[in-house]
């Protein structure tokens, strides 16, 4: 495959072996190239202005301006363009600050490289990928950026899909295992759902989903 139809990918992380890392891996890859590295968010956005790459790939802890503050700059210059936290903290907070700074994914450092490779591919060419290592607990890019709420309540897609396992009479451990998530992420996102439908138990949750086509 020619380096013209590989997905050009920027890198932005405050480690030099892990930059370093992902580069050799790539290379081994026929369909992704690095185009540029930075250490720190303010480089990263002004190589990301030159450098036009398909995937940006960012880590939210940086010196400096931070991950998630360099990918709000970004989302507002380039609407569209395919932006990736990469992080070690599997933890809410970071990851809804990122989704609402305008990240299309949260991905976790302990990603091998096929995964991420793949990962980077879907999103690239607009692919829905169910990933352990990628997590989207929080609100969605288009509505971190544009503000429009629609008739689906708010629901992530995380959600949705927790929802249609309910309707579907999974358990809280069937649903773990399905979407590669932990019992008790799972049991965050059911707050969440249950919170933004007003929905007094799982039963009630899947008629209103249902109700307003959410689900199947």
């Amino acid at each position: 495959m020619s380096n013209a139809r590989r997905i050009k990918v920027f890198l932005a992380d405050d480690h030099p072996l892990l930059r370093m890392g992902l580069s050799l891996a790539f290379q081994a890859k026929d369909n992704i190239t690095i185009v540029g590295e930075a250490d720190n968010g303010f480089d990263a956005i002004e190589k990301i202005k030159t450098l036009m790459p398909d995937v940006a790939l960012l880590d939210i802890d940086m010196p400096g301006l931070s991950g998630t503050a360099a990918i709000r700059v970004i989302r507002k210059i380039y609407p569209d363009m395919k932006i990736l936290a990469l992080s070690t903290y599997n933890d809410e907070n970071y990851i809804r600050e990122a989704m609402s700074a305008g990240a299309n994914g949260y991905i976790m450092k302990t990603v091998d490289i096929d995964n991420l490779v793949e990962i980077i591919t879907c999103f690239n060419e607009g692919k829905e990928i169910v990933s352990p290592y990628l997590l989207d607990l929080g609100i969605s890019p288009r509505q971190a950026t544009t503000g429009i709420v629609g008739q689906d309540f708010c629901l992530t897609k995380r959600e949705k899909q927790i929802l249609q396992c309910l309707a579907e009479g999974k358990d809280n451990k069937q649903i773990s295992a399905c979407l590669y998530l932990s019992i008790e992420t799972v049991k965050t996102h059911m707050k969440s759902i249950f919170r933004k439908l007003d929905a007094k138990s799982r039963l009630d949750a899947v008629m209103k989903a249902r109700h307003h086509n959410l689900i199947k």
